[in-house]
């Protein structure tokens, strides 16, 4: 009867703990612009990259996962987390301490000596109501979260070193169509130099043509400098010194193929983006910290051990030992601070909840920028395309009339400098449609298992 009652006890000031877990409320989507909301597991791979077809690419990446500095520290987060996990159980395990003491005694008698051993802090609380399980849990999902955290982190270094290396690729084909323009503005300055010799054209010409050239050589050394700034970037992010690193020449349009945007988008988006998962186990953390604090009310059950050996010879000392074994309970009456830990750590989960809602929504917005933007941008592309095929037969007719001496050289400035802004607009948006669909598969989970994040699982 009185263990029926007990028990009865013990369920009771459980539920101070508060109430299960609960995934916080989202506003459901249920509809993407530009696509269907459908289960795209299957069609996004965890090394989705490799769709892009260049093998160096591919290299780059390897590299980076294995040496990445971002990457190391996450994964030392990890072992710490674990650490974590451990101290919190054994925490509560007894600890034993020794001593050991000889005491000499003068009396008229003559002296007289004590050797002692003693053992102290031999103690256990024992864990009636759970706190010690809502401590270890917290760190669980600590320890799970940092785990997401590095799933975030290879995501974003991956797709760092993908839109680091198409920038790179979009340099070399932006400067070797600058090395044409400037070899075709070399090729009109000295027509013009020929027509000025031959007095069918003004020397103010030669001049205004030699100024474009020295423009389009200031503008080909900024492309230059941009590609060093870049292939620095990566070096970075593969953990070797900038300068060590020289990326190859190769045109963007050549090495690299567009990765097709997924037929689908998972309707488990959110169970598959580490950085939400991460955040949704940071809420759960804080759950479990405001039930260990709600715990802490109540009553500590304990047990102490004492011991000694104690003899006037060391020959003897192990025939005088003594033990002693004591329970004891503590309840706290007084402690204005226990209920300020509950508020605290409430407020705590209050706001673990709305940091996860944020990177939802942030989510969400990632996703519908990147279908916006990749589906946008393949029109104005399409646009440019159309126009670039226009231009190159008026650039066709422009200098067969320059040879002739019947072209103006405003034409042929105009016709040059159109030709090659859309050239270079051309390229430009086929990088961005490359990094928007990058930027795709990261918001997507890149790749990444469903996670369901539950109290538990811990």
């Amino acid at each position: 009867m009185i263990v029926a009652g007990g028990a009865l006890v013990v369920a009771a000031c459980a539920n101070l703990a508060g109430p299960d877990y609960a995934t916080p409320d989202l506003p459901e989507k249920s509809t993407w612009s530009a696509a269907q909301a459908e289960d795209a597991k299957e069609l996004i791979q965890l090394d989705w990259w490799t769709g892009f077809g260049d093998p160096y690419l591919n290299q780059l990446i390897e590299q980076a996962i294995a040496d990445n500095v971002d990457l190391h520290i996450l994964a030392e987060r990890i072992y710490l987390a674990g650490l974590g996990v451990e101290r919190e159980r054994v925490s509560k395990l007894p600890r034993l301490g020794i001593s050991s003491s000889t005491e000499r005694t003068r009396t008229p008698e003559g002296d007289s000596k004590q050797h002692a051993v003693n053992l102290s802090g031999l103690s256990w609380e024992i864990d009636v109501w759970g706190k010690t399980r809502k401590a270890v849990n917290a760190q669980k999902a600590e320890y799970l979260a940092s785990e997401a955290d590095w799933r975030a982190g290879y995501l974003t270094l991956v797709s760092d070193v993908a839109t680091g290396y198409f920038l790179i690729r979009l340099l070399d084909e932006q400067i070797a169509q600058q090395e044409r323009a400037l070899l075709r503005s070399e090729q009109i300055l000295e027509i013009l130099r020929d027509q000025h010799r031959e007095g069918l054209a003004a020397y103010s010409k030669v001049l205004q043509q030699t100024a474009e050239i020295r423009s389009l050589t200031n503008q080909l050394l900024d492309l230059q400098r941009q590609r060093t700034v870049a292939e620095n970037r990566v070096a970075t992010l593969l953990g070797v010194p900038a300068g060590s690193l020289q990326i190859p020449t190769a045109y963007l349009s050549d090495s690299v193929r567009l990765l097709g945007v997924p037929q689908g988008l998972p309707s488990d988006l959110l169970a598959r983006r580490p950085d939400v998962i991460a955040a949704e186990y940071r809420v759960l953390r804080a759950h479990e910290l405001v039930g260990n604090a709600r715990l802490a009310r109540l009553p500590t059950f304990s047990l102490t051990a004492s011991g000694g050996l104690a003899s006037a010879t060391l020959a003897s000392l192990l025939s005088g030992w003594s033990m002693g074994l004591a329970a004891a309970v503590s309840m706290p009456i007084f402690d204005p601070t226990l209920g300020l830990d509950i508020k605290a750590n409430e407020g705590q989960q209050r706001i673990a909840a709305e940091q996860y809602r944020k990177t939802v929504f942030t989510a969400f917005e990632e996703v519908e920028n990147s279908l916006t933007n990749v589906a946008a941008r393949k029109q104005q592309r399409a646009e440019l395309e159309s126009g670039l095929a226009d231009l190159r037969i008026v650039n066709q007719g422009i200098q067969a009339q320059l040879r002739e001496g019947i072209a103006s050289q405003l034409e042929v400035f105009e016709n040059e400098r159109s030709l090659l802004s859309v050239q270079q607009e051309i390229l430009a948006l086929h990088q961005a449609i490359l990094e928007d669909t990058v930027t795709l598969y990261k918001a997507m989970g890149g790749g990444w298992p469903r996670t369901v994040v539950a109290g538990s699982q811990l």
